[in-house]
Formats: structure tokens, sequence, C-alpha cells
């Protein structure tokens, strides 16, 4: 397939472009290089540097490249920060899709993978959760993923696009061999920012919130390796190639870590102690997120095969060390 990759300089983007390239797909890169890195991405990959909402540079690469697919992730992520600053998220997030689906179906392109979150959720009535739990989203990075949801779901009706939109949990992990890791800035991560701190590279870790309704006080979270996250995507688009239905898959490795069981297992890697803070509750952070994934198993035949924490924790580790070396 031809496909184009929006935030393919990206974190979990440029996992993306080298599993596709892989797989042996042509893949066309939309970055503005804002967060992204232009070494991160594939040297098979054609990168343009252009900002989604550029509709000449974005038609431009869908027609020259004959591209059949196009896989969304560039994006605003921070939860915290969308919450004192909406309008960045509604703009950059929302008004953004707008723009770039408009351009997709001018283009001719008829089969579009969303990067969505289990932030559409809010908080969980039940758990482990899945695609038919309420969508109630508690902060402006979940309602925005949710609107582009469901406009998705509108231009489907209206136009014939099929979508598909994985919503994941907690990407992490890393693929040292290929150079790639978490490489946010500001970091908000919270598994890159417990390897940092661990490693004498970053501040001591702050921990937000210890009275959470959860066995040791604080926030559970489902962990899924990018590398899984990838797979999936590349699932995704066969199945909606062949002619299947889309709509949300979630994804996630079905059991969920506390932040202090997360802070064991990287002090069990690397030997060394997390220097630890602690501080309220930040705004818009749900008490547990645990993912059912058994649609995206039983439908696109998902296999997690790198998501238990110990494997997402070591390759984590192993990039920050070679990052520093």
């Amino acid at each position: 397939m031809r496909l184009l990759v929006t935030g393919g300089a990206g974190y979990i983007g440029s996992h993306m472009v080298h599993v596709l390239v892989a797989a042996g797909h042509h893949v066309v890169v939309i970055d503005d290089l804002s967060a992204g890195h232009r070494e991160a991405v594939s040297p098979k990959a054609t990168l343009v540097q252009a900002d989604v909402r550029d509709r000449d540079a974005v038609g431009r690469a869908l027609r020259e490249h004959a591209v059949d697919a196009v896989l969304h992730f560039a994006s605003r992520i921070q939860v915290g920060e969308s919450v004192t600053n909406p309008r960045r998220y509604y703009r950059d997030n929302l008004v953004a899709a707008v723009d770039l689906l408009d351009t997709v179906l001018d283009a001719g392109v008829r089969h579009f993978i969303l990067s969505s979150t289990a932030a559409v959720y809010g908080d969980p009535i039940r758990t482990p959760i899945d695609e038919a739990h309420p969508t109630q989203p508690v902060n402006p990075y979940g309602a925005t993923k949710l609107a582009v949801e469901r406009m998705l779901a509108d231009y489907e009706r209206a136009y014939g696009l099929s979508w598909a939109a994985p919503r994941y949990f907690n990407a992490s992990g890393a693929a040292p061999s290929l150079g790639l890791g978490e490489r946010h800035e500001p970091e908000t991560h919270l598994i890159p920012l417990v390897v940092g701190a661990a490693l004498g590279k970053r501040p001591p870790l702050t921990v937000f919130g210890t009275d959470y309704p959860t066995p040791d006080g604080t926030c559970v979270r489902d962990y899924v390796h990018v590398l899984d996250l990838a797979d999936a995507h590349l699932l995704a688009l066969e199945h909606l190639r062949a002619g299947r239905p889309g709509g949300a898959f979630n994804l996630g490795s079905g059991s969920g870590h506390s932040v202090r069981e997360v802070i064991a297992a990287v002090e069990k890697r690397t030997g060394k102690t997390v220097p630890v803070t602690f501080g309220a509750r930040r705004a818009g952070d749900p008490a547990v997120l645990v993912a059912s994934s058994a649609r995206a198993e039983r439908e696109l035949g998902w296999k997690k095969t790198r998501s238990s924490l110990e494997h997402i924790v070591d390759d984590a580790v192993a990039f920050e060390m070679a990052a520093g070396a």
C-alpha cells in the first residue's frame, strides 16, 4: 500500500513508520517537526515537513504518491496542559483534523486510521473497559479525540470514508535496536520519567496523588508496548481494506499497574533507587484505566507479544542507556 502518516517523526508515529516500511509499504510522512525528530523517520520513508493544516502540501503529497490510506498521529497529547490551555487542544487536535479530512476526501482517499485514546472514556464505571463503555471524557484532550471519532462516523455515513480509531491506553516502551523511544519535550509520560530519575538524567519523580481508591493509593494504568500498538494499526488498516467494519478498537495489555509498581519495576531493572516526591492529584486524572482488547483480538487478530511491564521497562531502560552513551 501507499500510505501517508501524519506525525510520523513523533514517538508512536516513528515506530509506526518503521513497522510499515518493514512490511513493504511505501510511506510518506507529514510532520512539522515541532515535537518530532527528523532522525526518527525511517530513511526508507519520504518526509514532507509541513503542518497537517497546510492543505496544499498535504494534498500534493496525497496526489503525487497516489496514497491509499492515511494514518493520523499528529496531535497534542498532554492531559494536564489540555485542562489549563484547552483552546490549544481544540485548535491542534480538532480543527486540524477537520482541515486534514477535507484534504483527504478531496484527494479521493477512502481509508483513515485515527490515533485515539482511552481518555475518551473519562472516569470508568466498570473495568476492564470495552468499546461499549460510556464515553464521558473528563479533560479536553479526551474530548477532542472523541469529537474527531464522531466526525469520522459522520463522514463514513455521508462520504463512504472507512475508518478505525485504535483507542490505546498508555503507550510505552521503545525499540532500542532502531534508536527509537520516548523523547517528548517536556516529557509527561510516567515510564521515561521514572527511568530518567533512576539513571540520574531527570529530576526526582513527582507522584501525583497517593489517595486514589486503588490498592496502594496511586493511579493504575494499562501499559501497552508501542510496537504492539503499531502492529494493531497495521492490522486495522488491512481490516478496512478488506471491506470489514471499523470504528473504535481498544488496545491495552488487559492488566493495570500502579505508579508504585512501575517504580518498583524500574528499580529492579536498573538496580537503582528512584528518587520520589509526592504531590497533589492532577486535574483530569481518573484513578484506574484498564482495557478490554477483546474486540481487537477477535476481529483484527491482534496479539500482544511485548506488553508485559517487564518487557516495556527493559526496552525503555535500554533506550535511555543507549541515548546517554
